[in-house]
């Protein structure tokens, strides 16, 4: 019986293990609270069914300034909901007593955080069996006092980096990043692109000066782009084409692309 994984080092672990198989780490996303709690967490189980290797966990706001259309209008229905930072640690709570095991990342702005309270926030995550958290609207020269409670309770604050990031700002980034680092790949907001750019420049500038594992995210839909990037990276992020996908033909389809998209992190 596979045992829950919670915390910081959950994440090295399941990294650990997708290179121990010669593949990337599947990192799916989903908008808790989209298209309403029940089924938002039947999709998340379905993720983790179909191969997700930790799963991003949306936390809906009302202006997510990374996000493209399909992830602003998944957190308004969201929102529309009800749905509130306490209901998304629940959510955490839930779903590890049915018995997921994967580590779950809570991917939200600092407002919410900040109206729920920074230090309680991250004690219920952590009491909750969640692993970590990604903040975009968070740059780390203002990181400092989460960063200090996530170590305290043992959890992941996931950085992130843009193309544009310079080689004094990837230093500054990585010194202080646990878990993984997050590799925006283009500059701009989320959602599926039918084509990604070379991103091994990139990705090669990042590496020589960090031995974390390197996730990419951002506009990433298909297979044949996972494959292109678990040749690169440690990770993969895929959110924006499973939200649509769940508005238009539902879990199972969702669940299918998923599989498909976890057998494409395979190298060789």
């Amino acid at each position: 019986m596979n045992t829950i994984q919670t915390g910081l080092s959950a994440i090295e672990q399941t990294f650990s293990r997708a290179r121990a198989e010669h593949r990337a780490a599947f990192l799916p996303y989903f908008t808790i609270g989209y298209p309403d709690l029940p089924t938002s967490l039947a999709v998340i189980e379905a993720l983790v069914q179909a191969g997700g290797d930790i799963i991003e966990l949306g936390v809906p706001f009302s202006d997510p300034l990374a996000d493209g259309p399909t992830i602003q209008h998944a957190s308004q229905v969201a929102l529309h909901n009800g749905i509130r930072a306490a209901d998304c640690i629940q959510a955490v709570r839930t779903l590890r007593s049915r018995g997921v095991t994967a580590p779950l990342i809570l991917m939200g702005y600092i407002n919410p955080i900040l109206a729920y309270g920074m230090e309680r926030y991250v004690r219920d995550v952590a009491e909750a069996g969640g692993s970590g958290f990604i903040v975009p609207d968070l740059p780390p020269e203002e990181a400092g006092e989460m960063a200090g409670y996530c170590a305290a309770s043992g959890l992941a604050l996931i950085p992130l980096l843009a193309p544009t990031s310079t080689p004094e700002r990837i230093r500054q980034v990585v010194a202080s990043a646990h878990g993984f680092v997050y590799l925006v790949s283009v500059t701009g907001v989320t959602g599926a692109r039918d084509v990604l750019p070379d991103l091994g420049d990139y990705v090669r500038r990042v590496r020589s000066l960090t031995t974390l594992p390197l996730s990419v995210g951002f506009g990433i839909s298909k297979p044949d782009q996972v494959k292109m990037i678990a040749g690169l990276a440690d990770g993969v992020v895929v959110a924006s084409a499973l939200i649509r996908l769940m508005e238009t033909d539902g879990i199972e389809a969702v669940k299918k692309l998923a599989a498909s998209l976890r057998a494409a992190c395979a190298r060789g």
